[in-house]
């Protein structure tokens, strides 16, 4: 059985749609068309040795891991993954089980706020931001807080996800009036709405509707041993797509992290749409290594794109390689839906790809050696990270107000 769906929004599903998409934006801005920004060519080399210099001093020998959930995870110099106890379960088990805890972690995922930190216990170590978010949500995970049979707690399943209980997910989060988590309520009801689509694909994720099921629908059950990376991120929207709560839909079918840009091409019912789907993509990304680690070979790993969230979308703002056409647009609030929030992410995907391609000319490597999944993680997030702090404390050059499942 196919996991994905025939229909008119399939388009919007790959990722060389996105690309040519941010791409055709891209060159309108080159060309002075853009309402919002400024496209400064002359940065791009500065910004890639910015990237490269940090990939470098953070990875001497140039061995770097996939950009993904499980990078936090290893927060504080923790291996938290050799200490969860997976003995005795077969690959596929282990697959499962490492499955179920990205897909939940990723979805806790996203822009934490400035006041909410996280104290590990054990290890007294504070954590903020995205890390926070990790080491929090690999606990809850340990502890069973997403799982409805208390005798296995290292899982996920729908039933456990319906009936979330947001004191506890608060609790396992140290959230409170002192320890505010921006986006809590909405991330307790995305968890929810996926538990609800888990179950109602059983077929895909079997019968405890688990998302560790995803591995069955792809390797188990076809007997395959290799994935290409695409058909991972295909899964996850054919099946997951109607978690989003963004009203954005073409005959009846959501389509999530996809916005309107007048100006931007494409057939029939798709023109004017730009799609992102960047928590999926991360999603995706943190699902390379559970694959790979049971002995699948993953491929196609540069089809993915760039994520266009506010680290990398703020190192090209920060290094100047983009530039508001109004500055005192910095100094408002946006949503989602903003045509220059939805610029800002499509510029941010389409140079990407061309900044990664300077920085592994200034580190003398290959797009094999180095996919755009490692120069992520060496890499842009970093580098945006750093300017942000520098320039402002850490803080995003531009304020999006969402509900935490887009950033």
């Amino acid at each position: 059985m196919s996991l994905v769906s025939a229909s008119a929004v399939d388009d919007l599903r790959t990722t060389a749609e996105i690309r040519s998409r941010a791409e055709y934006l891209l060159a309108r801005a080159r060309g002075d068309e853009s309402e919002w920004f400024t496209v400064v060519d002359d940065a791009l080399p500065g910004a890639a040795a910015t990237v490269a210099d940090l990939t470098a001093t953070r990875f001497p020998d140039l061995v770097i891991p996939f950009h993904s959930r499980w990078r936090h995870f290893e927060a504080g110099g923790v291996d938290r993954t050799a200490d969860l106890d997976l003995s005795g379960l077969d690959a596929a088990e282990r697959a499962r089980t490492w499955i179920d805890l990205a897909v939940v972690s990723v979805l806790l995922d996203a822009g934490s706020g400035p006041d909410w930190r996280y104290r590990e216990t054990g290890t007294s170590l504070d954590f903020t931001r995205s890390e926070g978010l990790g080491v929090a949500s690999w606990h809850a995970f340990t502890t069973g807080v997403f799982s409805s049979d208390p005798d296995q707690p290292l899982r996920v399943d729908a039933d456990g996800l319906i009936d979330l209980d947001a004191d506890r997910l608060a609790h396992a989060f140290q959230v409170g009036p002192g320890n505010p988590l921006v986006g809590f309520e909405g991330r307790v009801a995305l968890l929810r709405r996926l538990g609800s689509a888990l179950a109602d694909r059983r077929d895909v994720f079997g019968s405890s509707a688990r998302p560790g099921g995803m591995y069955d629908a792809l390797v188990t059950r076809t007997g395959a041993t290799s994935v290409q990376a695409h058909d991972i991120l295909s899964a996850l929207l054919s099946t997951l797509s109607g978690i989003w709560l963004a009203d954005n839909g073409i005959d009846g079918q959501p389509l999530g992290d996809c916005w309107r840009h007048d100006a931007v091409p494409g057939r029939g019912a798709t023109r004017g749409w730009m799609p992102f789907h960047k928590l999926s993509q991360w999603l995706t990304y943190s699902l390379l290594e559970p694959f790979h680690w049971a002995g699948v070979d993953v491929q196609g790993l540069d089809a993915l794109t760039g994520l266009p969230e506010y680290r990398n979308g703020g190192l090209l703002l920060d290094s100047g390689v983009l530039r508001l056409r109004n500055q005192g647009w910095a100094g408002r609030s946006w949503t989602p839906a903003d045509e220059l929030v939805v610029e800002w992410r499509a510029l941010t995907v389409a140079l990407l790809d061309e900044l990664a391609v300077l920085v592994r000319d200034r580190l003398g490597v290959d797009a094999e050696a180095m996919p755009l999944a490692c120069v992520l993680e060496g890499g842009t997030w970093a580098a945006g990270r750093l300017l942000a702090q520098r320039a402002r404390g850490g803080v995003p050059p531009l304020t999006v107000v969402s509900d935490g499942t887009v950033f």
